[in-house]
């Protein structure tokens, strides 16, 4: 849209021009700290998100399967009429020392 001011036509196109310096100055300025701050971070030694993420779904798994064998655990002590843990227990004996300790009892 040409106007009969040509004063007015430059201003705009000035505007216009320094407009387009500033947007671009503000992204290279963006571009640069965020180089700067990457550098920082990698410096700091941090886990990425993703790293976290997946550590952590590790730890849920592995932590379910704890007490999934906990329980199973229970129920086999349970059968065998085991104390659970922390009850005294007595010392395991192999089948031909049972023999040995039943023969030795007196009739």
């Amino acid at each position: 849209m040409q106007t009969e001011n040509r004063l007015l036509d430059d201003l705009a196109r000035v505007a216009t021009g320094a407009l387009g310096a500033l947007t671009g100055m503000r992204e290279e300025l963006e571009a640069r700290l965020r180089d700067q701050f990457e550098r920082i971070l990698a410096r700091m030694n941090l886990v990425q998100r993703e790293e976290f993420d997946a550590v952590q779904a590790m730890v849920a798994k592995a932590r379910a399967e704890q007490e999934a064998l906990a329980a199973r655990v229970a129920e086999l002590e349970a059968r065998l009429g085991i104390a659970g843990p922390g009850a005294a227990r007595r010392p395991l004996r192999s089948r031909s020392a049972l023999r040995k300790a039943k023969r030795a009892e007196p009739l």
